[in-house]
């Protein structure tokens, strides 16, 4: 029996729901999902398997033009992943109307790498809307399916795994058949930490936090886990602890509960909030925290 594998990277817009679908599509959470743009950072990989198959999916940053060196970094994550794709996954939603005529659809014509389009969102519109958008990815894409789907209702996705199966090229596995992801558990725990910041502050705050994951110590029975919550200037700090620790003992407590159910153990968490001044533009700050 011949054997299917192949990266399937996940490129599209800030917000159009990527990490949504890629979650979905992987049957785990490995990508945090909040309503604010940026939401995902890093590049993240979740492998499905099946018999005759693994599909290698990418989640990646939404396309943007960088403001600042953080930026610059997760767009170096989204042109890695249109380098080295077997197939591109290019999501877009029923907000976006017409198909996106930009620099970086361009690119991806360019690259000659086969391209499912997926319209997320669906139950957001109606049928004569879906169908005007539909057609409008049909002609910017005319070798491409355009398949109209809901990551968060779970809509069509059988219909998206079977044109992805479809495309896959013949190869072995690339990875074990057992793993997961590519990422670790600091990894994990650093996101769910800061997804909580996402949805508990506003304005830039949200934006100027990263999370160092100073130790992970698993015991028998406990995984003992402490974090520094850096922000980028004085004054964010004592909005991130809040009027006498509230706000960081929330975050905190919501963090150790997703935590316990993503770990399946009992985990204790300790924060705590350090001033990194202008982190998100200093070179050596950003590798230091697993930005290149």
């Amino acid at each position: 029996m011949s054997h299917k594998s192949g990266f399937v990277n996940i490129l599209g817009n800030p917000n159009v729901g990527k990490s949504t679908i890629m979650n979905a599509l992987v049957g785990e959470k490995l990508s945090i999902i909040s309503p604010k743009a940026q939401t995902t950072r890093h590049r993240i990989m979740g492998m499905v398997n099946g018999e005759d198959f693994q599909i290698v999916y990418s989640d990646t940053p939404g396309i943007l033009k960088p403001k600042y060196k953080l930026q610059e970094t997760m767009m170096q994550f989204v042109n890695t992943a249109l380098s080295d794709a077997d197939m591109i996954l290019y999501i877009t939603d029923v907000n976006e109307r017409t198909a996106d005529e930009s620099e970086y659809i361009d690119k991806i014509r360019e690259s000659g790498i086969p391209v499912i389009i997926a319209v997320n969102k669906v139950d957001l519109t109606n049928q004569e809307d879906l169908e005007k958008i539909v057609e409008s990815w049909h002609n910017a894409f005319p070798q491409s399916p355009v398949i109209p789907l809901s990551g968060l209702r779970n809509f069509n996705l059988d219909t998206l795994l079977n044109a992805i199966l479809e495309k896959l090229p013949e190869s072995p596995p690339y990875f074990p058949k057992d793993q997961l992801t590519d990422k670790y558990e600091r990894f994990f725990a650093s996101e769910i930490i800061r997804e909580k910041i996402l949805f508990h502050y506003k304005k830039e705050i949200p934006y100027s936090v990263e999370i160092e994951i100073e130790s992970f110590t698993e015991e028998k029975n406990i995984t003992r886990i402490r974090a520094l919550i850096h922000v980028a200037r004085d004054s964010q700090k004592g909005i991130i602890i809040g009027h006498n620790g509230n706000m960081l003992k929330r975050v905190g407590t919501e963090a150790r509960k997703d935590m316990e159910d993503f770990f399946k153990k009992k985990i204790f968490l300790e924060l705590y909030v350090k001033v990194t001044k202008d982190w998100r533009d200093k070179s050596s700050t950003l590798k230091k925290f697993g930005y290149r």
